[in-house]
């Protein structure tokens, strides 16, 4: 009995550390190709995220591993994007300038359009691709924005830890969500290719042609 137990738990040990190697092959070649079986991926990735993210501290960079699943994780639901109707932007504050007027609410900074950073342009952009911005100061922000809303779609900008961190806490509702990864880290002057955004408006556009309905 005991023979078989361990058996077992062997087995069972060494096709984890297959699939997971397997699942960390995948989320890397997603970075520059689509993928099959993304979502199984991802999802093997999440199952084991703590103790994949501990070797990557060990003996790597962890910033690999969430920015190798950010790709993957978009790549599972995509599709699923597309279908949003009600979507949103949640971007961090990081990204606006030093010398912000605007004030902060429960559901994050208000922007006043005063042009001195990107969130004016990005406001704009927002509305016009149907999307509705909201600048947080912190992930707890996001269930306040959330609640009792119709929101079916999350477009978020953060870095990776931040994107995997929303990603993980919305898995499971019914609100699909997409990342955008910034250029740099911090807790201020951070920046995201806007090029990249536009990008990611017009590939995600409802009808295809660069407008939401």
């Amino acid at each position: 009995m005991y023979r078989i137990i361990g058996e077992t738990v062997f087995f069972l040990i060494i096709a984890s550390l297959v699939l997971i190697g397997i699942a960390l092959v995948v989320s890397r070649m997603s970075l520059s190709r689509n993928v099959w079986l993304a979502g199984f991926f991802a999802e093997v990735l999440d199952f084991f995220y703590l103790p994949i993210k501990y070797f990557f501290y060990k003996f790597s960079d962890p910033k690999k591993l969430d920015k190798w699943m950010v790709s993957m994780k978009n790549i599972a639901q995509r599709n699923d994007f597309h279908r949003t109707k009600n979507r949103i932007i949640l971007a961090p504050h990081c990204m606006r300038s030093m010398d912000c007027p605007a004030h902060s609410t429960k559901e994050g900074i208000q922007c006043v359009s005063c042009g001195k950073c990107v969130f004016d342009k990005l406001g704009k952009d927002a509305k016009k691709y149907g999307y509705r911005l909201y600048i947080i100061t912190g992930s707890s922000f996001v269930k306040h924005i959330l609640h009792d809303r119709t929101i079916d779609g999350a477009l978020l900008i953060a870095c990776d830890y931040e994107l995997i961190k929303v990603m993980h806490a919305l898995k499971g509702t019914e609100i699909v969500t997409y990342g955008i990864s910034m250029l740099n880290d911090g807790c201020y002057n951070t920046e995201v290719d806007y090029d990249k955004v536009i990008q990611v408006f017009e590939d995600l556009a409802i009808n295809g042609t660069g407008q939401h309905i």
